[in-house]
């Protein structure tokens, strides 16, 4: 009975050292497997608090210097669904009323650390409507994302065709169908969006590295808020006129007048 209970003891001591055992080198695999600390070296953080006491903002216009182009009525009568539309069709390259340039995307180009866009931060909306892209020119910030819309009864395409070797965004959507979601992480100018079913369909995307930018409407005109006071370079794109850069100072408090001007090439 005594050799009994020492055999006993004995299995119990050897479990409990290969259990300690197995704790110990459980222990040690884990820590050597342990995932990196992925760096943020580099990485657009968040847009630096701006003291209200003493922002100010950039405001302008953009103008067109000389006769523009009429514009050109797109055929949509390859598709039946377009053809229906109530709206007219018109190319967008150039839209100038008033001598004003619409579509041109501004933004503070340096002077100012990039950063992302906050968490939370509402999608911007491109939709197919009509069998065109609406709005023709939008912008956001890096980190930002935009929700693809189709209102038409019929099939349309997100196709986005970067230069900078980037992966391409296409995907499609049926009549009427679920709105698509796509984040945007890297700084891009006029990145061209194009429908794989209706050729004639174009836009453009522009995602800034900070919180400063516009695209301008019908009238022109833009303003950039809530700066610190300092000295930026600001830049104006346009998909076919190009890119114009000016410096401007904003003073504590006022606003900073900016002004652009594109002519036909």
């Amino acid at each position: 009975m005594r050799a009994f209970s020492t055999t006993a003891l004995r299995l119990r001591h050897q479990a409990l050292t290969a259990l300690l055992l197995g704790v110990t080198m459980t222990s040690v695999g884990c820590k050597h497997a342990a995932a990196p600390t992925t760096s943020t070296a580099g990485s657009p953080a968040a847009a630096p608090v701006v003291d209200p006491a003493t922002a100010g903002s950039i405001s302008g216009t953009v103008h067109f210097d000389g006769k523009a182009p009429a514009p050109v009525a797109i055929d949509m009568s390859m598709d039946p669904a377009c053809a229906m539309s109530a709206t007219p069709n018109n190319s967008e390259q150039i839209v100038v009323a008033n001598h004003a340039l619409a579509n041109v995307y501004v933004y503070v180009k340096s002077g100012i650390p990039a950063s992302a866009a906050p968490a939370g931060t509402a999608p911007v909306v491109l939709d197919q409507k009509g069998c065109r892209y609406v709005p023709h020119v939008i912008a956001l910030q890096q980190g930002g994302s935009v929700e693809f819309h189709n209102s038409d009864p019929t099939m349309h395409n997100i196709h986005t065709t970067p230069t900078d070797g980037t992966a391409s965004v296409d995907v499609s959507q049926s009549p009427m169908g679920a709105p698509q979601t796509q984040k945007f992480d890297k700084p891009e100018t006029m990145l061209p969006v194009r429908c794989n079913n209706h050729p004639w369909m174009n836009s453009f995307i522009n995602v800034a590295p900070n919180p400063y930018f516009a695209v301008t409407g019908a009238d022109g005109s833009f303003t950039l808020k809530n700066l610190p006071p300092g000295t930026y370079t600001v830049a104006a794109v346009h998909e076919t006129l190009g890119e114009q850069d000016i410096q401007v100072t904003v003073p504590a408090k006022a606003t900073a007048p900016a002004a652009f001007t594109f002519a036909a090439k």
